[in-house]
């Protein structure tokens, strides 16, 4: 079971009243008990380039995944055939491929990799890996999760479709054997609407979120 962190010692806003592009708040820590309260109020942090205090976003409308309607493709599933799947096997490695400065609109910063590497050692953020024939890591996606939410922080390839097969393969685990839990993943981009994301009314997100937060967890 993860691990509770100490109590979050800030207040948020309330999450629905983001303004423009979802800004809710600047301030506050990165802290796991802080991230864990931000996630439970539907609210995540991202920084932006040019202000030193963290950013907080709530957007409307909320990308999410659907996990009962996920279907890949088929030339997916032939791209799962080139690759072996693991969990948790390498949480640092996939962070710092999706922290690749080479990787146009980068944000991981160090402290964003330090904070959700405290995370996982709480065992609240994990990682899907997805390896080559010879061992070497193609890519992955890590996020946190908390009951039936998970919240996709970022993923990274090396190899052709490997990204995409670490999201089929987050999302087969998290449907497995559970209910209609909820894969964020922030705002939906043409690469994610591709991949089964769509758009939510923030109000609708918010509404569902309790009630998942005590579904149980697909990593522990």
């Amino acid at each position: 079971m993860p691990i509770e962190p100490p109590a979050c010692p800030w207040t948020f806003p309330a999450a629905d009243g983001a303004g423009d592009e979802g800004l809710l708040a600047l301030g506050a820590d990165l802290a796991p008990g802080t991230l864990l309260a931000a996630y439970r109020a539907g609210i995540f942090p991202m920084p932006i380039a040019g202000v030193a205090e963290m950013a907080w976003f709530s957007p409307d409308p909320r990308g999410v995944i659907p996990l009962a309607a996920f279907a890949p493709s088929r030339s997916m599933r032939r791209a799962a055939r080139r690759f072996t799947i693991s969990a948790d096997r390498a949480f640092a490695a996939v962070v710092a491929g999706c922290a690749d400065p080479e990787r146009p609109g980068g944000w991981i910063t160090p402290a964003i990799r330090a904070a959700y590497g405290e995370l996982h050692a709480l065992g609240w953020a994990h990682s899907i890996e997805v390896w080559d024939a010879d061992g070497t890591l193609a890519g992955g996606l890590y996020g946190v999760e908390i009951g039936g939410l998970f919240a996709a922080e970022s993923k990274f390839h090396r190899r052709t479709d490997a990204s995409k097969v670490a999201v089929a393969a987050l999302v087969d685990r998290l449907r497995a054997g559970r209910g209609d839990g909820i894969l964020d993943v922030q705002w939906t981009t043409p690469h994610l609407r591709s991949l089964g994301a769509r758009d939510i009314p923030r109000a609708e997100y918010l509404e569902r979120l309790p009630a998942v937060l005590d579904a149980p967890p697909a990593f522990s």
